[in-house]
């Protein structure tokens, strides 16, 4: 269990964020654990007040998405696992699902997570303002200024993933050769 007066960094809840359905999310089990309680108890929370719960504040996740998360996160499922497919909560539902745990720690957590939804929401909003007055600038001036323009284009890019080396490299041992003398023993 989280201690009340505990906050949790902003980057360890921007890694439970994903985006899926064209909103941002955060599963059941990321969620329970920023709780400091079991998928297991908040699954039954929201399943015993889920007249709070509408389609835009949980949703639950298909077959296919779960099997891609899956893969992406290189779980084992040979042993364990869930039953049930894993409820994804908006940042609305995460709200809620704080009033359904009922507890200092679920709220006082819930207000962090919603404050970093906010920041990456600013976040996205002042990137669009960027490139958005970039272009504005790219048409005000002429073409001597393109170069500057692409340069700065490419810096706002995401960086490039480093492509992998197709083939293989064999790694044979030395041969020995013997001296003249060894060769007469």
């Amino acid at each position: 269990m989280k201690n009340n007066n505990e906050t949790i960094p902003a980057e360890t809840i921007e890694q439970a964020i994903l985006f899926i359905h064209g909103q941002k999310i955060i599963l059941d089990y990321d969620l329970a654990k920023l709780y400091g309680v079991t998928t297991k108890r908040l699954n039954e929370q929201v399943k015993r007040n889920r007249n709070r719960f509408p389609k835009d504040f949980m949703f639950r996740l298909n077959k296919q998405e779960a099997k891609n998360l899956r893969s992406q996160s290189a779980t084992s499922k040979s042993r364990g696992g869930r039953r049930y497919l894993p409820f994804a909560f908006t940042e609305h539902g995460v709200v809620m699902s704080a009033n359904v745990l009922n507890s200092a720690t679920a709220i006082k957590i819930s207000i962090d997570i919603v404050r970093t939804f906010v920041r990456l929401r600013q976040m996205i909003t002042a990137h669009k303002n960027l490139a958005k007055r970039l272009n504005q600038l790219e048409n005000k001036y002429d073409a001597q200024f393109k170069i500057v323009f692409d340069a700065i284009r490419e810096l706002m890019a995401p960086p490039a993933k480093p492509k992998k080396r197709i083939g293989f490299s064999a790694k044979e041992k030395r041969a020995r050769y013997l001296a003249k003398k060894d060769l007469k023993k």
